[in-house]
């Protein structure tokens, strides 16, 4: 019988806008009603993680905290009343809520200071989660796509199926092409929307949007966009404008660009502080101005639908994954995410 790890490493958030800390820390020693014990193979670092660390949303009141909410790995052990999963079982590791228990936060311990976390953390070799955010897959599941279904997939189909409710013909622009972009652009392809416009300012992205099923892509340096967008649609009305930015002024463009019946979701979280501009009037005639919440996704029915997509070689996921990096080179993989030298999603591997 193995035996259970009493410690493990972990990436930290310590202080904004400052490096992660790579350290050991201490597991809880027992498990609570709800909670389950996981070894993690892989992670996969979500855009949020960065707007976590550059304080986008104000002053962290939990530093300092565990993170990362896309993952795939084992069960080692259940706490009281767990159902859905059971030792020895391969699972999603995602932030939305889905079958079982919600647990109370796990009691990890750091330098002998309690260290705050969440139900899920994924930058950690082995993880306290709570039930409800672990929906089983399985075994022989490529690691890399397991993780994805997390976030980035169920996100950015979430966002095509619930927030805009696409339609075969609709035009749409998909504004940031990272990791849940190239899935909405993906997912937008899989329900004939079109034409597709994949807005992003790095190439390397552009040309895997391209790959997922873009018809048209814009570098938002290069050209203005609004003209590009324009010219893509070739008189056609805009239906649905996705931002994945939360840049005020480009949420501004999609509200200004979309018809008087036209559908702006908002996946992007603007910095605390920015405000937006609209006029606020065709929203009372038709227009809809939609915030998404993970695109409102449901991991217990969702996975195994769009694992069932997988196993029909209609997903590409291999695609979407473009480096792979030790946990204690975390730092260096962030970096390649800012300055665009990865185009898809990043992943740590244990």
């Amino acid at each position: 019988m193995a035996v259970r790890p009493t410690t493990t490493q972990a990436a930290i958030l310590v202080a904004q806008h400052e490096p992660l800390v790579v350290d050991t820390i201490e597991l809880p020693s027992a498990l609570d009603v709800g909670q389950v014990l996981v070894e993690l193979q892989c992670s996969g670092i979500c855009g949020s993680q960065l707007g976590e660390i550059d304080g986008v949303k104000g002053p962290d009141r939990y530093l300092p905290h565990l993170m990362g909410h896309e993952g795939f790995a084992r069960v080692l052990e259940v706490g009281p009343g767990v159902r859905h999963v059971k030792v020895g079982d391969s699972v999603v590791l995602h932030w939305r809520p889905g079958a079982g228990i919600q647990s109370e936060p796990p009691r990890y311990h750091w330098r002998g200071k309690p260290l705050n976390a969440g139900w899920v953390t994924t930058f950690n070799r082995h993880a306290v989660v709570s039930e409800n955010r672990c929906t089983c897959i399985p075994s022989g599941t490529d690691p890399d796509a397991a993780a994805l279904f997390g976030c980035a997939v169920t996100t950015g189909f979430g966002v095509v199926e619930n927030n805009a409710k696409l339609k075969m013909g609709e035009s749409v622009v998909v504004f940031g092409a990272g990791g849940i972009g190239l899935n909405i652009v993906q997912a937008a392809a899989l329900v004939s929307a079109g034409p597709i416009i994949a807005v992003d300012r790095f190439d390397s992205r552009l040309k895997l949007a391209q790959r997922m099923g873009a018809t048209h892509c814009v570098n938002s340096t290069s050209s203005e966009p609004e003209q590009a967008i324009q010219q893509a649609l070739s008189g056609q009305m805009l239906d649905v404008f996705i931002d994945n930015t939360g840049v005020p002024a480009i949420i501004e463009l999609g509200y200004g660009l979309t018809h008087r019946e036209g559908r702006v979701v908002l996946v992007g979280v603007p910095r605390l502080g920015n405000t937006v501009n609209l006029y606020s009037l065709p929203l009372h005639f038709g227009k809809q101005l939609i915030g998404s919440q993970g695109g409102e996704s449901l991991p217990q029915h969702d996975i195994p639908r769009y694992l069932r997509l997988q196993e029909r070689g209609k997903l590409q996921l291999e695609q979407l994954v473009s480096a792979h990096y030790a946990l204690d080179e975390i730092n260096r993989a962030i970096h390649a995410m800012r300055d665009g030298a990865t185009a898809g999603r990043v992943m740590i591997h244990f």
